[in-house]
């Protein structure tokens, strides 16, 4: 298959370094991110002759993540890869926390990546399978970071549910677990963890790992 690949969540970091490697084997590419000024800055940075598209999408929004998934299989085709690295990073404690911001913060980091596999893995699987793939961190939770932790452990759990029910049918599910902060240069440079979903995807069915701890 040399199908589409879907960035839901595509910032500057990760999101830009996985389309620059997913564009190196020359796979067109839809860019999802909420603000059209990101889009257009990790656009830029591919420098790459595939079709590349961009939607402005809001993922705690259920409607406005699936009107945008819908607009990005008209413009590049149905995804062979989906990639979910949305992800509402910034630090909380416990006492800061209300019953808003947690909910708004589950809905991106685990309602958006539930949402998008409702709506796109039935397609996958009827054109042969595929990678779902999330970005997870926070292996050991911390307590000035309470609703990260509490998202990236809701999506690797996501993760082994899809798994669960879909790898019979063709679908790799997976979770890139980052365990520090990303930054250029060193173990946790975008470039280098962007070679992980590559070898995510190109993966033999039978040895397909669940998750990848970096």
């Amino acid at each position: 298959m040399t199908g589409s690949v879907f960035i839901i969540g595509a910032g500057p970091g990760i999101g830009a370094a996985v389309a620059r490697r997913f564009a190196r084997e020359n796979r067109p590419i839809a860019l999802l991110a909420r603000r059209h000024e990101t889009l257009e800055a990790v656009r830029s940075s591919v420098l790459s002759q595939v079709a590349i598209a961009t939607v402005a999408a809001d993922c705690s929004d259920e409607r406005s993540l699936r009107r945008g998934l819908d607009t990005a299989v008209a413009e590049v085709g149905p995804p062979e890869v989906v990639i979910y690295n949305a992800a509402v990073i910034r630090p909380d404690r416990i006492g800061e926390l209300t019953m808003s911001r947690i909910l708004k913060t589950w809905a991106v980091d685990v309602g958006g990546a539930a949402i998008a596999g409702s709506h796109l893995i039935p397609t996958m699987v009827d054109n042969g399978g595929g990678s779902f793939l999330i970005t997870g961190g926070m292996p050991t939770p911390k307590f000035d970071y309470v609703t990260l932790s509490l998202g990236k452990l809701g999506v690797r759990t996501l993760a082994r549910i899809l798994d669960a029910e879909f790898a019979t049918q063709g679908l790799h599910v997976a979770s890139v677990t980052i365990s520090d902060v990303v930054a250029p240069g060193g173990r946790y440079d975008p470039d280098i963890i962007a070679e992980h979903y590559w070898s995510l995807h190109v993966q033999p069915a039978e040895s397909w790992d669940l998750e990848v701890v970096i």
